[in-house]
């Protein structure tokens, strides 16, 4: 085996996993990473177009005051939401040919997950808006942290207790 070449999990010859250089895996990892950003993407992007117009509807100026605020305060996070799950791409550009691949990846996956959060944050507000509009308060309220954890337990317990059960078994 080339001596520049590992498996990827810095365990040697032998271990499971890949065979694939720094630069091969960073590419792997950049690909894998550009899908789960197209699906994010997607989302946030409807979301956010959908919040853009909501302003614009006859019975906004009817909400409540604190409403509007929730409002505000959901496009902020939307437009927050899109902005760092679009840096990705951005910093890629800014450094392709740069051999600076491993890092650009690195960046990339941490702007990725505070998108998840900022995503979280504005899904939030926006089921908090909705939800106030159509039930009561205390409801809404309720309904909105039920949402909150399961996407939490979804978007980042789940990954966490199957790395960790992983971590155990090798």
């Amino acid at each position: 085996m080339d001596r520049n070449r590992g498996n990827g999990n810095g365990k040697g010859n032998g271990s499971r996993g890949r065979d694939e250089t720094p630069e091969e895996r960073a590419d792997r990892r950049w690909a894998d990473l550009l899908q789960e950003l197209r699906v994010a993407q997607t989302g946030v992007q409807i979301l956010f177009g959908f919040l853009l117009t909501v302003a614009f509807q006859p019975r906004f100026v009817d909400l409540s005051q604190t409403d509007q605020t929730i409002y505000s305060v959901t496009v902020v996070l939307g437009a927050a939401t899109t902005g760092v799950l679009i840096g990705p791409v951005a910093f890629h550009r800014m450094l392709t040919g740069r051999r600076l691949k491993p890092q650009t990846v690195s960046w990339a996956s941490r702007l990725t997950v505070l998108g998840l959060v900022l995503l979280l944050c504005t899904m939030a507000s926006a089921l908090l808006l909705i939800l106030r509009v159509v039930l009561d308060d205390t409801i809404a309220l309720w309904l909105v942290i039920a949402m909150v954890v399961w996407f939490v337990v979804c978007w980042f317990v789940l990954p966490a207790w199957t790395l960790a059960t992983r971590r155990g078994l090798d």
